[in-house]
């Protein structure tokens, strides 16, 4: 990430040693959250980098404390980790941002609703007493929309410039086609398309498939010729509704999810 985002790495190089701490990193593009900004950003070649620095900013928002002065502090409370973050963050200026945090339950109901204009999702509610557990999720996250990690394991269209991502899901330790997503626009498919790569191996689903496998709404259309790519977790957004476990209605891309493991059943097997 270093190379990707040069400013976060010269302002993280000012805290003190031995600090670690928990946060994400974000664009801003008109006043809104943008991660095809961040994707962007991530796979732009070196040349292109020193512009985008300065064209598409990032910061990084911090949101808990691990360590101080070498000191382990996962073990304590979240509000003694979150004093002794803003202790830490007085004297942070950009792009180093301190999360912001209420116990006011009306003050974080205005902020689920007044921030989604911002792009925004909603709300991450710790409690107050919960140590930091890495791997597990002891916190609830409140989103005004519904969002879903799947596995992107094929596109329509070429590869490095896809129309749609196709998307599955687990059935019976088998990767099952659940749908596609609607149509991506072109910087997003850009961006996207610098991200994927073939699969490498025997990959788990065929290269042509019947339509009503991708979108149910068109089972009497001409079979759909996939781009198949290596399985890849990503963030989609959909709505409830659901036909045998699949999507009825295209789901919306939102970002690849590289932090996220796909199951070794799933990945193209490569005979020895």
């Amino acid at each position: 990430m270093t190379a990707a985002f040069p400013e976060l790495a010269a302002s993280i190089l000012m805290l003190p040693p031995g600090t670690a701490l928990d946060g994400e990193i974000v664009a801003w593009v008109n006043g809104r959250l943008d991660f095809d900004a961040l994707q962007q950003r991530l796979s732009a070649g070196a040349k292109r980098r020193a512009a985008l620095v300065r064209e598409l900013p990032a910061s990084l928002v911090l949101f808990d404390l691990l360590t101080i002065d070498g000191r382990d502090i996962r073990q304590e409370p979240f509000d003694r980790r979150r004093q002794l973050l803003e202790e830490l963050a007085r004297n942070w200026q950009p792009p180093l941002e301190l999360s912001p945090m209420t116990d006011d339950e009306a003050v974080a109901s205005d902020w689920f609703e007044d921030m989604s204009a911002a792009g925004i999702e909603g709300l991450i509610v710790k409690g107050a007493s919960q140590p930091y557990v890495r791997g597990e999720r002891i916190w609830i996250k409140v989103k005004h929309r519904r969002t879903l990690d799947v596995v992107v394991g094929a596109v329509i269209g070429p590869m490095r410039q896809p129309e749609a991502v196709v998307v599955g899901f687990p059935d019976d330790d088998e990767l099952r086609i659940v749908g596609r997503s609607t149509p991506l626009k072109p910087a997003v498919a850009r961006a996207l398309g610098s991200l994927l790569r073939a699969p490498g191996g025997t990959h788990p689903w065929p290269e042509v498939v019947s339509p009503g496998a991708v979108d149910r709404f068109n089972a009497g259309r001409d079979p759909v010729q996939l781009t198949l790519v290596h399985p890849t977790m990503a963030e989609v957004s959909a709505d409830v509704a659901l036909t045998r476990g699949a999507f009825r209605h295209g789901v919306r891309y939102l970002r690849l999810r590289p932090d996220l493991d796909v199951p070794v059943s799933w990945l193209p097997q490569v005979s020895r």
